[in-house]
């Protein structure tokens, strides 16, 4: 990205998985939490890769990616808002990864031709959980593009699929009421589904799903084990959501 954006007034820098990565990232509006760990943790790169993310926001995911797996993965970044994208390509030079990360201005509706990339072995997405306005209280000023799919889920889809090449692989992590629209969407030429439900509480129903597909796989859908992230004994997570946030445990397919 070359234009130099506006950034928002008040910036705070966090310390993700344990220290490894430094975020820069608003102190108000969205803010990178476990959706963005559980996503990171679920993309098992290798060297020479590439992962092309939808939505990158300030780069998280992006930055854990190559925090966890070996140099050399190759990343790219697309984000709509200016100031977010900019933030993303401080933290790309902020973590010794900008050689290697493209981060580029730009819209999910657009289509994954106007990125100018050739497709990936990955693309990952963590899409605005709604696409109706009228079906929740607006959201604050700051969350509005993290929350909101202007262009419904299906233009997310679209760009996903387009994004990696036969056999690549699409993770996505997504509210578990839209697990149908899901599959519906990314099955129109996708499938080896693995899907992994992710429970605030063991003893509560999934709130979240990881979803990993193939680019013209065809062996029958897993469901794999549930990830439970709290239990009720005062511990903030559970032994394994916390390895997870650390960086010392990853969610394989």
């Amino acid at each position: 990205m070359d234009a130099v954006e506006t950034l928002p007034t008040e910036i705070v820098e966090n310390g993700l998985l344990n220290g490894r990565v430094r975020l820069r990232q608003p102190a108000r509006g969205y803010r990178a939490g476990m959706d963005a760990a559980l996503l990171a943790a679920a993309v098992p790169a290798e060297a020479g890769q590439s992962v092309i993310e939808a939505g990158c926001g300030a780069g998280a995911v992006l930055m854990q990616i190559a925090a966890r797996r070996p140099p050399g993965v190759v990343l790219t970044g697309l984000e709509r808002d200016p100031a977010m994208a900019a933030l993303a390509v401080e933290n790309a030079a902020l973590n010794g990864v900008a050689a290697t990360t493209a981060i580029r201005q730009g819209d999910v509706a657009a289509g994954f031709r106007a990125l100018g990339v050739e497709p990936g072995d990955w693309a990952v997405s963590n899409p605005p959980f709604f696409d109706d306005a009228g079906a929740l209280r607006a959201p604050a000023e700051g969350k509005r593009g993290a929350w909101m799919a202007d262009d419904g889920l299906k233009a997310w889809t679209d760009f996903l699929l387009k994004a990696v090449k036969e056999g690549g692989r699409i993770v996505v992590v997504h509210r578990a009421d839209r697990l149908a629209d899901l599959l519906a969407l990314l099955g129109e030429k996708a499938g080896s589904f693995a899907i992994r439900p992710v429970h605030a509480f063991a003893d509560e129903p999934a709130k979240r799903v990881l979803v990993h597909a193939i680019k013209t796989g065809r062996a029958p859908l897993r469901l794999l084990p549930a990830l439970v992230l709290h239990d009720r004994d005062g511990a903030k997570h559970t032994d394994q959501a916390e390895a997870i946030l650390r960086g010392e445990a990853a969610l394989d397919w």
